[in-house]
């Protein structure tokens, strides 16, 4: 955690793989996701309610996310065996605890009546957790990776922020140890494969890790973890011209979204009727702001 390093805050926008694709995918969206307070039609409040909306698959991901942090943690302190059956009790109370807590898209839209969490949100977690843990790569940390769990990154606070190109990017990993001489990244998945999309992301991820340790890509290992249905990896290795690629790709996508602004530097947005709908219909039917485009 100590080579990582901090910035002072500036109001300029940041890229990142996710803000990107939203960009690409629907401006109005990237306008209520990160402009709400600029809206003239409706209220910043009522907009961040609908951001906070959450839903089946994305609470699934968000809890494994946290569960696996708590494995990882608990690995740094001690490697004693889980105890499998106060372990899937731990899993269930805090699948509870996560979805009570939230507000979700199927049952806000009306796509649902009700949501059994214990038989809708809680298997998949559990598979998911199980599947991990149940893999030779679980096997590999305690054995190679352990001993220096002192130097472990597990979800850093804040958002990854760093440089590529002299730009604000953020490229937040889940999971950093260093093995050997080499980094090893790992991000977990609980949803399809995309290669081209998750291939992009571990670039980021790539260039995060050699800005702030100073290392070169081809020591960095990122490693793509796909938990569900069940346990399988991608390793996809990068040399200086891939991230020399990927710098200029994140400076040609950030320059796209500085078009959107009125004030680079103040992050200011065009009015909203500059971040037109999209085309692709598709989209609105998983969108949490669904109801600002398509009033009753």
């Amino acid at each position: 955690m100590d080579k990582i390093k901090k910035f002072e805050f500036t109001s300029i926008l940041g890229w990142s793989s996710s803000r990107y694709d939203l960009f690409t995918s629907c401006k109005r969206k990237y306008f209520y996701n990160y402009y709400a307070k600029f809206d003239e039609d409706f209220t910043k409040a009522h907009i961040d309610a609908l951001k906070r909306l959450t839903s089946i698959p994305l609470e699934i991901g968000n809890i494994v996310h946290d569960v696996n942090k708590v494995i990882l943690e608990r690995l740094q302190k001690t490697a004693r065996p889980i105890d499998p059956a106060r372990f899937q009790q731990y899993i269930l109370n805090t699948t509870m605890e996560y979805c009570h807590a939230k507000t979700f898209q199927e049952i806000y839209y009306q796509k649902l009546n009700q949501i059994n969490f214990e038989n809708d949100v809680f298997p998949k977690v559990n598979l998911a957790l199980n599947n991990f843990l149940q893999n030779q790569r679980f096997n590999w940390l305690l054995s190679d990776a352990l001993p220096a769990s002192d130097q472990w990154v597990v979800e850093p606070g804040g958002f990854g922020e760093t440089r590529i190109n002299n730009l604000k990017a953020y490229c937040k990993v889940d999971f950093l140890f260093p093995v050997g001489d080499e980094l090893f990244i790992i991000d977990w998945k609980t949803g399809k494969a995309h290669t081209e999309k998750h291939k992009k992301q571990m670039l980021g991820y790539t260039s995060w890790a050699s800005y702030h340790y100073g290392i070169p890509a081809e020591k960095i290992v990122p490693i793509v973890v796909y938990l569900l249905p069940d346990y399988q990896e991608t390793s996809i290795r990068f040399n200086q011209t891939d991230i020399e690629h990927f710098n200029q790709q994140v400076k040609d996508e950030t320059v796209q979204m500085y078009e959107y602004c009125t004030n680079v530097n103040e992050n200011v947005p065009r009015i909203k009727s500059d971040f037109p709908l999209t085309e692709q219909k598709i989209f609105c039917n998983y969108c949490s702001y669904k109801e600002l485009c398509f009033p009753d």
